[in-house]
């Protein structure tokens, strides 16, 4: 079944870019088939001027991709501690992982205060902090992040808002699926509408986000953005 067909777009460096559209539209499996966990039968996918069309998970976490997928996805019967150790397995050689896990709880300081506790015992929103703190591990250069604000409250989908922004003044390049569609864009560079598999508009977040046609079909009624943590 093909699901992607029509779908082309560009990610600006140190820019935060959110797709948008229906449910069904593919948004999600343009982050799998790009991480090679779909194999794409056309077309060509393209990453600092190199060819990664269908490349393995572990050659793209070694150019500098890192994938947060929907969901949870931690060892929840591990330690805080264990599970970052993990997720540094695929570092690159010559990568200080055990500074880099000293950071990641300077950064988020949740982490280090819990770091003993097992993984399963942290609140919704702490485990989407975990990951995303086990992603930035490898000193990635684009973050795929798919619906980050699931399950969270407003309060956490602020700090997980505030974090992307804050990989995007560190340089690093940030793509991103998020069901609260309006919150998204209002803090992106840049906006993709997909449907159906294709790219139906793409263009400055902004303007997408005060396009009349755009709120009514995929932003649930009025344009204009809404601060982030609102509910959708």
């Amino acid at each position: 079944m093909t699901i992607l067909n029509g779908a082309s777009f560009c990610v600006r460096r140190a820019a935060i870019t959110t797709i948008i559209g229906p449910n069904g539209a593919g948004k999600s499996t343009v982050f799998k088939t790009i991480f090679g966990l779909l194999r794409a039968r056309t077309g060509q996918i393209r990453f600092d001027g190199n060819d990664i069309t269908n490349a393995g998970p572990r050659r793209l976490l070694e150019a500098g991709i890192c994938y947060v997928p929907q969901g949870r996805n931690i060892f929840p019967e591990l330690s805080v501690r264990h599970n970052l150790e993990l997720g540094a397995v695929a570092a690159k050689r010559g990568l200080d992982v055990a500074a880099r896990i000293e950071a990641a709880m300077d950064r988020f300081p949740m982490l280090r205060r819990k770091s003993n506790n097992q993984a399963s015992t942290l609140s919704g929103g702490e485990q989407k902090l975990l990951e995303i703190a086990r992603g930035l591990l490898l000193d990635p250069k684009l973050v795929l992040i798919d619906e980050p604000s699931i399950g969270l409250s407003p309060l956490m989908v602020r700090e997980t808002f505030d974090i992307l922004q804050d990989l995007r003044a560190r340089g690093v390049s940030v793509l991103m699926v998020e069901q609260n569609a309006k919150s998204a864009l209002g803090i992106s560079d840049d906006g993709i509408v997909l449907e159906l598999g294709r790219t139906r508009m793409t263009g400055a977040a902004a303007a997408l986000l005060n396009d009349p046609k755009v709120g009514q079909l995929f932003l649930g009624g009025a344009s204009g953005a809404e601060p982030a943590g609102a509910t959708p």
